[in-house]
């Protein structure tokens, strides 16, 4: 496993944005927690089917994943996220770990299937990669919330255009969240956090799955 933890990785991403734009990321961060709404599904509740494109088209579902064994879910907010994409590289190194455990790992974005294949071919990633566009499953999950306006200005000033991503008028995004699914559907463990510059260490991925 690598020394470096994501967490100081994140930290060096969050360190590289001028002050203005980390202000902004605090102020929405601050909204989401106070607002409290998309906190994701809670430890015990049984996980919410869906069938979703991958990259390449095909239909992946949920329930049929399961039927082989443990799945660690993770949302995400799409492959101009420069946290989103340190975040599925460290993922991706420890997918062996992850499938040696009897698992796999699905990753979901909001994305359009033809940038959900860009991401995946330049993270070189091997793992399940899934669009879902309008944000139905996102929403399942309890994680779907509009950007909000002052957020918006600053993604269209940077040219990251989520109508253009995700191909819906409506600017909606994930919080960012990972759940392990055991094989019988019931969510074991979860890390949901409105702080987007935050996610699931990878060796804590791996800790909860020793312990389905």
């Amino acid at each position: 496993m690598p020394i470096t933890t994501l967490t100081s990785a994140l930290e060096k991403v969050t360190a590289a944005n001028p002050f203005e734009v980390q202000a902004i990321h605090q102020r929405v961060i601050q909204q989401l927690q106070e607002e409290g709404k998309a906190t994701g599904l809670p430890v015990g509740e049984k996980a919410k089917d869906f069938e979703l494109s991958d990259s390449l088209g095909n239909q992946i579902n949920l329930a049929d994943e399961l039927a082989k064994g443990p799945v660690v879910l993770t949302f995400y907010r799409g492959g101009w996220c420069p946290y989103c994409n340190r975040q599925l590289r460290a993922y991706q190194e420890i997918l062996p770990e992850i499938q040696a455990l009897g698992a796999q790992l699905i990753a979901v974005s909001p994305q359009l299937p033809d940038y959900t294949l860009s991401d995946q071919e330049k993270a070189e990633l091997s793992f399940k990669v899934l669009s879902d566009p309008k944000g139905i499953v996102a929403t399942k999950y309890n994680l779907l919330y509009e950007v909000p306006d002052y957020l918006k200005s600053m993604y269209l000033s940077h040219n990251i255009d989520l109508h253009e991503y995700n191909g819906t008028d409506h600017w909606l995004l994930p919080v960012t969240g990972t759940f392990m699914i055991d094989e019988y559907s019931f969510i074991r463990s979860t890390y949901v956090n409105p702080d987007f510059t935050k996610r699931m260490e990878p060796e804590d991925i791996l800790w909860e799955l020793r312990k389905l």
